[in-house]
Parts: structure tokens; C-alpha cells; sequence
């Protein structure tokens, strides 16, 4: 048991999880959704629709979380990153566009017309970044 090496944890970030984004209520209580991430090494970047609200949220209070968990049949890893997340009104739809390669099959019909119809909506989507102030590791 133990944390994982910088090319390790990256290694397991690049292979197609969900994250888990945890943002605080105006209560200070915590809510947490799956979300596509994109972790280049120094900053997770997500991306939202304009009228989310975790955008609301995060106007509230910018502190969030984001965990990444192993695949059920893998040993028991994890990687979380905790900060403050910025909104971008520019990239938004670049990343969707961008991870909805990595995340869907575009072959499929549904998923091509989905992204379609993202790309209609296209200055409608924000962009989510997190230069984390922490980054957690775990392996088994």
C-alpha cells in the first residue's frame, strides 16, 4: 500500500475513467457527479454547459475535489486532485469535442448526433480548470 510515482499516476489517468467532481453547496454540504476529465500533467480540466448547476456552485465557493478510481477488475488505485476550479467562457466545446472522441464511440449514430448537436450549441459550453493545490495518490 502506498502512493503512486508521477509516471505511474499519470499512466492510470490516461486510460478512460470518470471522475468524480466534488463541489460544496451553499450549505457547505458536499455533492459529487461523474464527469469526462482531461489531466495533462499539471492542471484537470472538465467542461459544463452553461446553465449547470455546479457552475452556480462554483461561483459560490471554487474549492472542489475531483477523484479518478480504478476499474472494478484492477487493484485498488486512485487519484485526487483538490483545489479551486476556474470558468472559462472559451474551450468548452473544444474539450467536449475532444473527449467525446475519448470517452464515445462516434461510429455510433447517437453519440455522432449528440455531439452534433453540442456543436449547435457551441458558446454554450465552459470550461472547468483545477491547477490542483494537492494532488493525492493510492495504490494496493
Amino acid at each position: 500500500m502506498g502512493q503512486m510515482s508521477d509516471p505511474d499516476r499519470d499512466a492510470f489517468l490516461a486510460v478512460n475513467r470518470y471522475g468524480i467532481l466534488s463541489t460544496l453547496r451553499r450549505d457547505g454540504s458536499p455533492i459529487a457527479i461523474p464527469v469526462w476529465f482531461d489531466w495533462d500533467g499539471s492542471s484537470v480540466r472538465m467542461f459544463t454547459n452553461a446553465g449547470s448547476p455546479k457552475l452556480r456552485r462554483l461561483a459560490n465557493d471554487a474549492r472542489a475535489s475531483v477523484l479518478v478510481t480504478n476499474h472494478i477488475d484492477e487493484k485498488e488505485k486512485w487519484v485526487a486532485f483538490d483545489g479551486t476550479v476556474a470558468v472559462s467562457d472559451e474551450g468548452g466545446f473544444e474539450l467536449a469535442e475532444k473527449l467525446a472522441q475519448r470517452y464515445w464511440d462516434l461510429d455510433d449514430p447517437n453519440r455522432a448526433s449528440a455531439l452534433q448537436n453540442w456543436r449547435a450549441m457551441e458558446s454554450e459550453w465552459r470550461l472547468l480548470e483545477m491547477v490542483p493545490d494537492n494532488v493525492r495518490t493510492y495504490v494496493d
